[in-house]
């Protein structure tokens, strides 16, 4: 008959047992923690333009800041609506931040010139960033390059002729020149003495007829000073005209104030 153990014995063999099998068994694997997992879109997921042309921006690096063609090419559509089709930019340094504009009239050069901060503050905000510091204001009309434009390098300059003169003219020219000479110089020796005396007798028949200044000198003020209203009269309906027409012009397609000015 076997003995049967006490609760130490029982415990030491089980302990044992315990052990020799954690010596055969396979260790088991290890549970590493996940966090939330962020949810991406595919590529054909729909996304906004800004968020397209930031990631382009950052890959191709074009972060690199805005340049002169880009401001000029932009400008029909980062203008107030009353300068993108009557004002011109001609051209752009992004160094000092200078915007060279040519207005198509003396009317619009005046109004970028009354309003050029708040058309700098205008641009920068479309913009985006402080990319216009001042603005330069040409000449309205005219030509559209600037003075660095004007002087290209590579065109060669054209070479200068021989001066002409009255020596090396052609011999028609010469000829003709000898005969109008000879023709002045006896124009003035034809001279009628009937028509002078004419002339004589003309000019001492109106002395004799005219009125001394001394006579009727009260009439004479008279007039003058009713004429001198009439004048001023037609000057006052000029003035009244021009004002309308203005007035009109202003109302149609004259030059608009920036930015709500009254």
């Amino acid at each position: 008959m076997t003995e049967q153990g006490s609760g130490a014995d029982l415990a030491r063999m089980a302990l044992a047992a315990a052990r020799a099998n954690a010596k055969t068994a396979p260790a088991p694997a290890k549970k590493t923690r996940r966090g939330p997992r962020p949810v991406r879109g595919e590529g054909r997921d729909p996304q906004g333009l800004g968020n397209i042309l930031g990631r382009l921006q950052a890959e191709q690096g074009w972060d690199a800041g805005l340049n002169g063609g880009n401001l000029l090419d932009q400008w029909a559509t980062i203008a107030p609506t009353e300068l993108a089709t009557t004002v011109q930019a001609v051209a752009y340094d992004p160094d000092r931040g200078i915007l060279e504009l040519r207005p198509s009239s003396p009317a619009y050069a005046t109004q970028i010139r009354l309003f050029q901060q708040q058309l700098v503050a205008h641009l920068n905000r479309q913009l985006g960033k402080p990319a216009v510091r001042s603005i330069r204001v040409l000449a309205p009309g005219g030509d559209h390059r600037t003075a660095a434009d004007a002087l290209d390098p590579e065109q060669a300059p054209v070479p200068a002729g021989p001066v002409k003169t009255r020596d090396t003219a052609h011999p028609g020219y010469q000829h003709t020149l000898a005969l109008a000479l000879e023709h002045r110089g006896t124009q003035h020796q034809r001279i009628d003495p009937y028509e002078i005396e004419a002339r004589t007798r003309q000019e001492a028949a109106l002395r004799a007829g005219r009125q001394p200044e001394t006579e009727h000198r009260d009439a004479v003020w008279e007039t003058d000073r009713l004429e001198a209203a009439q004048v001023d009269e037609r000057e006052a309906v000029r003035q009244a005209a021009i004002a309308r027409a203005r007035r009109e012009k202003a109302g149609g397609s004259g030059p608009r104030r920036l930015f709500g000015a009254a």
